[in-house]
């Protein structure tokens, strides 16, 4: 029944096979009701040598393989349970059935339902795959990515496995039982980590696939998952101050009006961005020279200034491109299951990042038309892609059908312009995209959340959202500062909302302002780059002199901490450290800070409390063991207690561990 191998274990029973290997720190565990399995470079996983000896026991009709921390024990029924270097469960799948070819140590059940299940698609070579797991009351789920809901612990979640305009499936969770799990799978589906069950589907694939490790720390699981699936680069030095962004600059003159009056005020800028609409059509990837006549000369007065430019670039090619015969020509271009091609904004076509023919046409272009004259820096927007209706279904890529394969779009897309800019020599890659999946860090991926709206509890959600972000192994990202939709510049609301978002935003991993804010500016033309409206002003001078006054400490603030940030971005690139994270991750003996998640770390030794609601002028703080000074008062406080603490709109509650105070100059 069990064949091993030097660091794995199959098991083939009638219709299914499984395999469980030692993988890293942890292991790659696959089953299919195929013949065989995919290559091994389906998923995200990278090669990786198990870490140390490998444990392989045959006992009693059942298999034992043991990998760093971790033992998988095999039943005789094929059910998996997994513990702890001390023995504990630390997770074991669902299985309520009665068999009758072995003699399971498992109950028996006249429920009958599987652990895994494989249910066939009608005359096609997929399965829509089911994997259950018992439930454990007492635990709590971090991690998964970025969704638009108030929870950190999703615990009790129905999660969706799919990529939408500001929600990104990255599938690791990290327990607080000591374990992380990978679900290894492109396809779309959904998670359930129910009260009496945990259920993991995937509506068409063909083979389950996911990884698992065990760690002392949720740190030590954290960084044995980065080894499997990659680290960001290190950031450049312009990606750790302060960027400067509105939709959307109309004009080279409107632009360059903007940085230089920062740099006139002495104003510290690391980077400005042109954002969409900036090209004659959807897929020409260049300038419309009526509106950008000097895009080197641009990029070299700005340079001059010690500002970086960043260009938006969107997978979208309308049928009046030059670039679009050519895609259609070299099938670079995502396909519909039935009708028209056109998917994005009514006009135009998607880019089949899935294709090689479809990553090198766009990254010839882009080399062309941005990079040969000198913008080492891309805003890679409608990553999910945003498809009409995300009709999953309705859609095919050179590598499958977008319900079987499409979470790995926003990954492919993110490899496209790292890989192009890295066979010019370029390192320490970083660009800007709105989506992610497993793996993305490694291509550079710093993400940002989306179209979100421009409300307290819009900032709730991101805080939630960022900080599942880096334990799902996305260490770079960052938000729209003020949110997207819905700000009007003159609305006092607003500028509060915009103050408290302001001062997040400097203890975010990237610090960068962008909105639509109203009153809207009209089209400068009917054609081109002139063709799309603009919102109104956004930069720090916008709101008024309070406003500007609060922003500029901050940006100073920001400027001050650049080499603490960049030993947190050091971090990032060498273990997939979280640049923020929750209490719990540097304090996991403490019970109390699993429960806090409207505080974060930013980094070891600064502990954040942001201001999330409207008109709040003090809040409650927790502070783990140790001591503790407030920033902005100097004064020192106990840890392992909670202090009402005063929050005036010009600063929120920041705390530095008392002996790395000199990191704020105190």
């Amino acid at each position: 029944m069990f064949k091993t191998f030097q660091n794995a274990v199959e098991r083939r029973f009638d219709k299914e096979l499984l395999r469980v290997e030692a993988w890293g720190k942890g292991f790659r565990v696959r089953a299919t009701e195929r013949a065989g399995f995919l290559p091994d470079s389906f998923g995200t996983l990278l090669p990786a040598a198990p870490d140390g000896e490998v444990k392989i026991e045959l006992r009693d009709g059942e298999a034992f393989i043991t990998n760093a921390k971790i033992t998988c024990r095999i039943l005789d029924n094929g059910e998996l349970k997994f513990y702890s270097a001390d023995g504990g469960v630390l997770l074991e799948e669902y299985n309520r059935t009665r068999n009758m070819y072995v003699s399971s140590s498992h109950f028996e059940s006249a429920l009958e339902i599987l652990s895994r299940t494989f249910d066939p698609l009608q005359a096609a070579d997929d399965f829509k795959l089911t994997v259950r797991f018992e439930a454990s009351e007492d635990e709590k789920i971090f991690g998964m990515g970025q969704y638009q809901q108030p929870f950190l612990d999703v615990k009790g979640c129905i999660v969706e496995l799919s990529q939408r305009n500001s929600q990104s499936s990255v599938p690791f969770m990290i327990s607080s039982r000591g374990y992380g799990m990978l679900w290894n799978n492109p396809a779309v589906g959904h998670v359930t980590f129910g009260k009496n069950l945990t259920e993991w589907v995937a509506e068409s694939t063909k083979q389950m696939d996911y990884w698992i490790t065990a760690g002392d720390t949720p740190a030590e699981i954290e960084e044995a998952y980065a080894d499997v699936t990659g680290k960001v680069p290190m950031m450049p030095a312009y990606g750790m101050g302060f960027w400067q962004c509105k939709l959307r600059y109309q004009t080279q003159d409107e632009i360059m009006e903007v940085a230089r009056r920062y740099k006139k005020e002495n104003i510290p800028l690391d980077v400005i961005v042109v954002d969409y609409f900036h090209w004659p059509h959807e897929g020409d990837w260049t300038f419309d020279e009526d509106y950008w006549p000097d895009p080197a000369g641009m990029v070299r007065e700005l340079k001059e200034m010690g500002i970086t430019l960043m260009v938006s670039i969107w997978p979208t090619v309308e049928k009046d491109s030059v670039n679009y015969l050519r895609m259609v020509e070299e099938g670079g271009l995502v396909r519909t299951e039935y009708g028209k091609r056109t998917a994005v904004l009514g006009n135009a076509c998607v880019v089949d990042v899935t294709s090689p023919a479809g990553r090198n046409i766009m990254w010839e272009t882009i080399k062309k038309n941005y990079y040969e004259k000198g913008i080492r820096l891309f805003w890679l927007d409608e990553a999910e892609p945003e498809l009409s209706g995300y009709e999953y279904k309705h859609y095919r890529y050179f590598a499958g059908p977008d319900v079987e394969i499409g979470n790995m779009y926003p990954r492919e897309y993110a490899r496209m312009a790292y890989e192009g800019m890295q066979a010019e020599g370029q390192e320490n890659i970083v660009n800007l995209i709105r989506c992610a999946w497993a793996g993305s860090q490694r291509y550079g991926a710093l993400v940002w959340s989306g179209d979100i709206d421009s409300s307290f509890k819009s900032l709730r959600n991101q805080l939630r959202a960022g900080l599942n972000m880096g334990l799902a192994g996305i260490p770079w990202w960052t938000t729209d500062i003020g949110g997207f939709h819905g700000g009007d510049i003159h609305s006092e609301a607003f500028k509060e909302v915009l103050v408290r978002w302001f001062a997040f935003g400097c203890f975010c991993p990237v610090m960068r302002l962008h909105g639509f804010r109203a009153p809207f500016k009209k089209p400068l033309s009917t054609t081109g780059g002139g063709k799309q409206c603009s919102g109104a002003e956004n930069e720090i001078w916008s709101y008024g002199p309070e406003v500007f006054e609060i922003c500029k400490k901050y940006i100073f603030l920001r400027e001050k901490l650049r080499p603490y940030i960049e030993s947190l971005m050091q971090e990032a690139h060498e273990k997939g450290t979280p640049v923020i994270r929750p209490l719990f991750y540097d304090f996991p003996a403490d019970q109390k800070a699993w429960n806090i998640d409207d505080e974060f770390m930013f980094g070891p030794s600064v502990l954040v409390a942001p201001i999330l609601y409207e008109n709040l002028r003090e809040r409650e703080v927790y502070l783990p063991e140790g001591s503790w000074t407030d920033t902005n008062t100097g004064k020192v406080y106990e840890g392992g207690k909670a202090y009402t603490v005063p929050a005036p709109i010009e600063y929120i509650p920041v705390f530095v561990k008392t002996e790395c105070k000199d990191i704020f100059g105190i």
